[in-house]
């Protein structure tokens, strides 16, 4: 499972309907938060995601972004939380991001570390890496991308059993990439029986930005593109001023990017209530693409070989 929910969807100023920026993550058994803004635990249990996070991602130093931490590790330690969690901002950040964590002045009750990323550099995990890339904002900022491992190719058992291989630990191990002797002296190689190796999935957020070429090239082929598009097209002036993003522009690098989906994130108050316009913009340009309301939730599939997913499942 690689599944994404939008616990806050607006920019700088919350509304009634979306609050300030934050996206859990999950992975198979793992939780991540991208962004932390203010309220984000009180989201989480809105929205069911539950509080076993494990690292925490900050984009960037402005408010919206990161002042939901000093609440959120408060909230699991009356939870009793024992377990260590990460706090992962970009370079020159831990400073203020210990200033965060010990506001409050209230003893935590688990061990958090706290580190910088820079662009390129990545922490890996059982089969995935999440990987820092420079955006362009008005401050230091990064985006994030979640990429899984390759995949075993399938195994293919019908030529397996015409071959003469018996079930059981020898195709475990030509799975695995080992050739096995079979009684007859004969020896089967993995190609034999097992296709080519199948990508992972690719998840990628921008945080807050501009329009980059870095952040195509960091998005090139993601099954998910989450983009901000704080303005639309009629402001375009103004988000050149500071560092953000129209619908077209996110929708422009999802169609350079090649990714398969584009979801649109960091709206602005202006169009929280009706944000077709974004939506329009967007589409105009680069299909499948939406705008993200508080509490969506997107499944990631798995590619298939030729050009389609495995399974498609949409919240």
């Amino acid at each position: 499972m690689l599944r994404a929910t939008f616990l806050g969807t607006a920019s700088a100023r919350p509304t009634v309907r979306r609050n300030v920026s934050a996206i859990a993550v999950q992975r198979e058994g793992s939780l991540f938060l991208f962004d932390c803004g203010e309220g984000t635990q009180r989201q989480m249990m809105r929205f069911g995601v539950g509080f076993t996070v494990e690292a925490i991602f900050v984009t960037h130093l402005h408010a919206d972004h990161y002042l939901g931490i000093t609440g959120l590790l408060r909230t699991m330690t009356l939870q009793d939380r024992t377990e260590p969690i990460e706090i992962w901002g970009p370079p020159s950040s831990k400073e203020k991001l210990s200033l965060v964590v010990e506001l409050g002045g209230d003893r935590i009750g688990f061990p958090v570390k706290i580190g910088e990323l820079a662009p390129g550099e990545e922490i890996s995990g059982d089969g995935y890496a999440i990987r820092a890339f420079r955006t362009k904002h008005s401050s230091e900022s990064m985006g994030f991308t979640l990429e899984e491992e390759r995949r075993l190719g399938r195994f293919d058992v019908d030529r397996a059993r015409e071959i003469g291989v018996p079930e059981g630990p020898m195709f475990g191990a030509l799975h695995r990439g080992d050739p096995v002797e079979l009684a007859d002296g004969r020896v089967v190689r993995p190609e034999d029986v097992v296709g080519s190796p199948r990508p992972g999935r690719k998840l990628v957020y921008t945080g807050d930005t501009g329009p980059s070429q870095e952040v195509v090239e960091a998005a090139e082929q993601a099954d998910l593109l989450i983009h901000e598009s704080t303005f639309s097209r009629d402001e375009k002036e103004r988000a050149r001023r500071t560092g953000h993003s129209t619908a077209e522009d996110a929708a422009r690098t999802a169609k350079q990017a090649g990714v398969r989906e584009l979801v649109l994130t960091h709206v602005s108050a202006r169009y929280s209530e009706q944000p077709e316009q974004l939506d329009q913009e967007a589409r105009a340009i680069f299909r499948p693409s939406r705008v993200a309301h508080d509490g969506l939730v997107v499944q990631v599939p798995f590619r298939l070989e030729d050009d389609g997913a495995e399974a498609v499942s949409r919240g």
